[in-house]
């Protein structure tokens, strides 16, 4: 009998596994195409410079990964981790038409057991993931393992936003039309219902800073967009350990 943190990544498996095909239009039209801005500045946060292996964990369909692709220097390989067959399928056709696709492996597996030896990325990245992790300690713990000492956590997710009149608005578009857009463009109203949940059920910002530092990240920053509905959280491994 599966215990109920496997049933929800079971659960959450099988929601992204039916939304693979739809799942960038469906960012591009939900976001306003703010996403793709938002990845940038996970991805400049994530490489200061001099990386050579990064991982992408909850990859997605590689948009993450291939952002980072392209500003990574020419001996940089970036690893991309996710548990969906589905979505890594998509990310597997867009790396083989991107310039840079060379550069980034992909690679099925889960983010709370990622394998990989301690010590040995640059940076660790993730974007719009935390939301769907059924043990956060967990993956901070996991990112911090197989991060080098003096390497990069960074993670970009939303959050209920902290101002209440932009939240009404916000609660209205996100909580009430976004589960009406995706049913009509994926045609799985309770995918984008789930998705629209799991915000409105979501630590704060500062909590998840909390999680980060308990785990023996330093120097733990958040950067707010749009009244803290999306958040950036920065992390690093101290450099002695």
């Amino acid at each position: 009998m599966f215990s109920p943190q496997r049933e929800r990544a079971e659960h959450v498996r099988g929601i992204f596994d039916r939304i693979a095909g739809r799942y960038d239009l469906l960012n591009r039209v939900i976001s306003l195409h703010l996403d793709t801005l938002w990845r940038k500045k996970a991805v400049a946060a994530a490489l200061r410079g001099g990386e050579r292996r990064v991982l992408d964990l909850g990859t997605g369909t590689g948009d993450l990964a291939l952002t980072a692709a392209e500003i990574v220097g020419d001996g940089g390989k970036i690893t991309g981790l996710d548990f969906s067959g589905e979505m890594l399928r998509m990310a597997m056709q867009k790396k083989s038409k991107h310039r840079h696709g060379g550069k980034i492996f992909y690679i099925m597996g889960t983010a709370l057991a990622p394998p990989f030896p301690d010590n040995v990325f640059d940076a660790v990245m993730t974007a719009f993931v935390l939301r769907n992790v059924t043990d956060l300690r967990l993956f901070f713990l996991q990112s911090y393992r197989v991060l080098k000492p003096g390497g990069r956590l960074v993670t970009m997710d939303m959050f209920p936003p902290s101002c209440a009149a932009f939240s009404f608005f916000y609660s209205l578009y996100f909580y009430r039309l976004m589960p009406w857009i995706g049913a009509l463009l994926a045609h799985d109203r309770e995918a984008y219902r789930y998705l629209s949940t799991s915000v409105k059920g979501f630590h704060s910002p500062e909590t998840i800073a909390d999680m980060i530092r308990q785990t023996g990240f330093e120097s733990v920053t958040t950067r707010k967009f749009l009244n803290g509905a999306v958040c950036l959280h920065v992390g690093d491994k101290p450099a002695k350990v």
